[in-house]
């Protein structure tokens, strides 16, 4: 049976797709903060430095001064790490959108 999503946490799953699409990514993610703001973003695996989509979005958004996030989506293959889990956890979030490169959401 389909899910039936918020508007909101599909457009978050909009955002992590067409991040991971517009870069070619592994992974896209994107996290909507406590005010409605929301920010995408892919991995980086660079030889330096190596963050996960999740990580990078949160970061985003901590940065931009966010203090908590309401929700966490990630588009991948995979499944998301439990890095990922522990950085949505520590910010209010219980558990995270997961979706295929197709935005059909698994998780």
């Amino acid at each position: 049976m389909p899910v039936t999503l918020d508007p909101e946490d599909n457009k978050i799953i909009t955002l992590a797709r067409a991040a991971r699409a517009r870069n070619e990514a592994a992974e896209g993610a994107a996290v909507r903060d406590e005010t409605g703001r929301t920010y995408s973003a892919t991995n980086v695996a660079l030889g330096a430095l190596t963050l996960s989509a999740v990580q990078v979005a949160v970061a985003m958004a901590v940065s931009s001064g966010a203090r908590s996030l309401e929700a966490v989506a990630l588009v991948s293959e995979g499944a998301p790490s439990a890095a990922d889990e522990a950085v949505a956890a520590e910010l209010g979030v219980k558990s995270l959108l997961v979706a295929g490169p197709d935005g059909t959401l698994r998780g």
